[in-house]
C-alpha cells in the first residue's frame, strides 16, 4: 500500500488575490483552475518544479472559516517551502514584496527565514544543509 499527501488547504477570502501572491510574489504555478459553481473553484498551486504536495486555495465560505484566514494555526508557522538557492530567492521575494517577519539565519541544518503570505499565515522558508 503507497499513500501520497497530494494537497493542503489554505483558507482565503479571494481566488484571484490568492493566485497572484502565490504566482507572482513567490513564483508558483497555477496547476488548476476549475470553476466548480458560482461560488467556489479548485484551485492548485505548487511551486515551480515540485513534485511533491500542492497548495489548496479554499474560499472561506461563512463566518467561522472567514476567521481562519491567516491564521490557521493559532499564530505558529504553517507551511515549510524548501529552497535549493536560499539566498537568490530571498532576494528575489523580499524585492517582490513578501513580508519576511524573521529574517535569515543558519542553524546547523540549514539557513531558514520566516515569511507571512498575503493574509499572515507564516511560513518557514528554508535551505536544508547537505
Amino acid at each position: 500500500m503507497k499513500h501520497t499527501l497530494a494537497h493542503v488547504a489554505i483558507v482565503v477570502d479571494d481566488y484571484d488575490e490568492a493566485i497572484a501572491f502565490y504566482t507572482q510574489k513567490l513564483g508558483f504555478q497555477l496547476l488548476e483552475d476549475t470553476v466548480l459553481s458560482s461560488i467556489k473553484r479548485w484551485v492548485v498551486l505548487s511551486p515551480k518544479g515540485s513534485t511533491g504536495c500542492s497548495l489548496l486555495l479554499a474560499k472561506a465560505a461563512n463566518e467561522e472559516q472567514k476567521s481562519r484566514v491567516g491564521n490557521q494555526t493559532g499564530g505558529r508557522v504553517f507551511l515549510f517551502l524548501h529552497t535549493d538557492n536560499f539566498w537568490d530567492d530571498f532576494t528575489s521575494m523580499t524585492e517582490a514584496g513578501v513580508e519576511f517577519v524573521r529574517l535569515p539565519v543558519e542553524e546547523e541544518w540549514g539557513t531558514v527565514a520566516v515569511f507571512a503570505d498575503l493574509y499572515g499565515n507564516l511560513w518557514d522558508f528554508i535551505q536544508p544543509r547537505g
